[in-house]
C-alpha cells in the first residue's frame, strides 16, 4: 500500500504566493522562494491552506484553464513542494478540531496526487471538460471532477441586465478554446468515460439550446457566445464520436488504487471488497424488506400518482410542511427558519407522464409519495446551513476539493430517509415506507455497478443492467440518463456511488458511539446538532471530533487496514 510522505524535518523552502488563483498565468512557476522552519501555529496552516488551493487551480493560459501535459507536469512537480510544508506543521499540541483541520487539508493534498498518478481526468475523461450547469447540484460543489473555470448558469438572476449578459457572454466564450485544447489533452484510452463524455456533451448541446431559447434577444453579444459555445460542443462531440471506435482501454482505477483513493483522500475506513460485501448486504436487505412491507400492505391501496400541475403544488408544498414540521416536532434535529424556504425553492414542477416508460427513477418515487423525496431533499437545508451559519473555521467553511464531502453529505441525506421512517414519519402512509426500501436498493444496486466497473469487472454497459435490474418495479431502465449518467459519475469519481449507504451506516455507527458514551444524556436531536455544526468533512474526522478518538484516522494515515 502507498503511503503519504512521512513529516520531514529538515528546513523546506516554499513560496508565498500573492495573487489568487484563476488569475495565475500559465507561465508562472511555483518554485520555492523563501524558507521556514517547522511549525505548530494554526495560522500557519490556515496560510498554507490558502496557498495550497492556489496550487490546486489550473494556470491559466488566454483566460482558459491550461489543462496540457506540461502545464500537469509542473503542478504535480509543485504538489510536492506543500506536501512537504504541510509536513512542517506539527499540530500534535493543538485542539482536536484544528487536528481535524489539518488531516483535512493532507486528505486534499492526496486527492490532486491521485489524480496525478491515477485517475488524471484532464487525458482520460471528455466528460471532464463538460463545464456548463443549468441546475445547482444538492451537494456543497459539483459532483465529480470539472475542469476549472465552470459556468453555473443557476447563478444568474434571469432576465438578465445589461452586465450580467456580458459577463455570460465572456465566461462562454471560453467554452470553445477549452474544448479545442481538449482534443490534444485526451490521449487516454478509456472506453467507457469516453461513452460517458459523449451523453455529457450531448447534455451541454441541449443546456446551451435551452438557454439560447430563454435569453434569445438580450444582446446580439450574447447571442452570438451561446451559439459559437454549442457550436463547439456539437463539434467536439462528433470528434468524440470518430475517436471511440479506438478506444479499448479500461476506465476504472483498479481495486487496490480504488482503497488507496477511499483511505487516503475520502477517509473511508474501508477496502473494495469491503465495500462490495457491505453494498451486496444492503441490496438483499432492501429487498427482502421490501417484500415483507409489501406482504404487509397487501390490502392497502397503491398511493396516488400525481396527476395535475395543481395536484403537484399542493402535493409537493405540503410535504415540505410535513417533513420539517416531523423534524421539529419529533425533535429529530433543530429547526431553523431557513430550512422550509430551502427545500421549497427546489420542488421542481410537474411534467406530464411520457407516451411510454417512466417518468425517471426520483419522478416516479416523489410522484406517488413526495414526502419520501423531501427527505432526502434534507441536502438543501444543509446548504443553506453552509451559507447563512458558515463554519468558523476557513478550511471547513468552504467544500472540500474532490468531493471528499460526498460521504458525509450524501450519508446524511440517505439516512434521513430511513430514519424518519423509523421515527414514525410514514406511519399513516405505510406504503410510504416500500418507497424508502426502494430507493435504497437503487443506491445499493447503483453502487455495486460502479464497484464493478473500478474493480475492473464491468463495462459501464453492464453496470447500468445490472441497477437497472435490481432496481424494483422497472423504475429505472438501463438506458435512462439517471442510471448512464450515474455510472460515469461513480466511474469518473471513485467512491461517489458508495457513499450514500457507507456513509449512511457510518453516521449510524456514530450515532450507537455518542449513545453508548453519553448514556441519558444523549438525545437524536443533541447528536444531530452536533453533526451538522462540526462541518461537512469525512465522518472519520467527525468521529474523532466529537468522541476524541482518532484510532481510526491513525490507521488509514500510517497505511493500515482500517476496517
Amino acid at each position: 500500500m502507498r503511503r503519504w510522505r512521512s513529516h520531514p524535518t529538515l528546513v523546506i523552502a516554499i513560496l508565498t504566493l500573492t495573487a489568487c488563483s484563476s488569475e495565475r498565468d500559465a507561465s508562472t512557476s511555483l518554485a520555492p522562494e523563501a524558507e521556514i522552519l517547522g511549525s505548530a501555529s494554526y495560522d500557519d496552516l490556515t496560510a498554507l491552506f490558502d496557498d495550497w488551493r492556489a496550487l490546486a487551480a489550473p494556470a491559466l493560459a488566454d483566460g482558459v484553464p491550461n489543462y496540457s501535459a506540461e502545464a500537469m507536469a509542473a503542478q504535480h512537480a509543485d504538489l510536492a513542494i506543500y506536501q512537504e510544508r504541510l509536513g512542517t506543521i506539527d499540530p500534535s499540541g493543538w485542539p482536536v478540531e484544528q487536528q481535524v483541520d489539518h488531516v483535512l487539508v493532507r486528505a486534499e493534498m492526496n486527492g490532486l496526487d491521485f489524480d496525478h498518478r491515477v485517475r488524471q481526468p484532464w487525458a482520460r475523461d471528455p466528460g471532464f471538460y463538460a463545464t456548463v450547469f443549468a441546475s445547482q447540484s444538492d451537494v456543497p460543489a459539483h459532483e465529480g471532477p470539472v475542469a476549472d473555470g465552470w459556468i453555473d448558469l443557476w447563478t444568474f438572476d434571469y432576465p438578465l441586465d445589461a452586465g450580467d449578459a456580458a459577463r455570460l457572454s465572456a465566461r462562454l466564450r471560453t467554452v470553445a478554446p477549452l474544448l479545442q485544447q481538449a482534443q490534444s489533452n485526451l490521449v487516454g484510452n478509456a472506453r467507457d468515460l469516453w461513452i460517458g463524455g459523449i451523453r455529457s456533451m450531448q447534455g451541454q448541446v441541449s443546456t446551451l439550446e435551452t438557454l439560447a431559447e430563454r435569453v434569445a434577444g438580450t444582446s446580439d453579444g450574447l447571442d452570438d457566445a451561446i451559439g459559437q459555445a454549442r457550436e463547439a460542443t456539437v463539434q467536439f462531440g462528433f470528434w468524440l464520436d470518430r475517436e471511440l471506435a479506438s478506444k479499448r482501454g479500461p476506465s476504472g482505477v483498479g481495486k487496490d488504487e480504488y482503497t488507496w483513493y477511499l483511505q487516503n483522500d475520502h477517509l473511508v475506513p474501508y477496502t473494495w471488497a469491503d465495500e462490495v460485501a457491505i453494498m451486496r448486504h444492503e441490496l438483499t436487505r432492501s429487498h427482502a424488506t421490501l417484500r415483507l412491507l409489501e406482504h404487509r400492505n397487501r390490502d392497502l391501496p397503491p398511493l396516488p400518482v400525481i396527476a395535475s400541475v395543481g395536484e403537484y403544488d399542493r402535493r409537493v408544498n405540503a410535504s415540505v410542511d410535513e417533513f420539517v414540521g416531523f423534524l421539529d416536532e419529533e425533535e429529530i434535529i433543530t429547526v431553523r427558519g431557513y430550512m422550509a424556504p430551502a427545500l421549497r425553492a427546489k420542488i421542481g414542477s410537474f411534467s406530464p407522464a411520457p407516451a411510454e416508460g417512466p417518468r425517471g427513477f426520483f419522478s416516479e418515487v416523489s410522484y406517488r409519495d413526495p414526502v419520501a423525496m423531501r427527505t432526502h431533499s434534507f441536502h438543501w437545508a444543509e446548504l443553506a446551513r453552509m451559507e447563512l451559519e458558515p463554519h468558523p473555521s476557513p478550511i471547513r467553511r468552504v467544500p472540500s476539493l474532490f468531493n471528499i464531502f460526498d460521504q458525509r453529505s450524501e450519508g446524511l441525506a440517505t439516512g434521513m430517509e430511513e430514519w424518519t421512517m423509523h421515527a414514525g414519519l410514514f406511519d399513516a402512509r405505510p406504503r410510504g415506507r416500500e418507497i424508502i426500501q426502494i430507493m435504497l436498493a437503487q443506491r445499493a444496486a447503483r453502487a455495486l455497478g460502479g464497484l464493478m466497473m473500478h474493480g475492473l469487472e464491468y463495462s459501464i454497459e453492464e453496470a447500468a443492467e445490472f441497477a437497472s435490474r435490481w432496481t424494483p418495479r422497472g423504475w429505472m431502465p438501463a438506458d435512462s440518463n439517471t442510471v448512464m449518467g450515474e455510472q460515469h459519475l461513480y466511474l469518473s469519481q471513485p467512491g461517489y456511488g458508495t457513499s450514500y449507504i457507507m456513509g449512511k451506516i457510518e453516521i449510524e455507527k456514530l450515532l450507537a458511539e455518542r449513545a453508548l458514551d453519553l448514556g441519558d444524556e444523549f438525545s437524536i436531536r443533541g447528536f444531530m446538532d452536533e453533526l451538522s455544526a462540526a462541518g461537512v468533512i469525512p465522518v472519520s474526522l467527525l468521529r474523532w471530533q466529537l468522541t476524541g478518538d482518532d484510532g481510526e484516522i491513525r490507521r488509514m494515515l500510517q497505511g493500515e487496514s482500517a476496517s
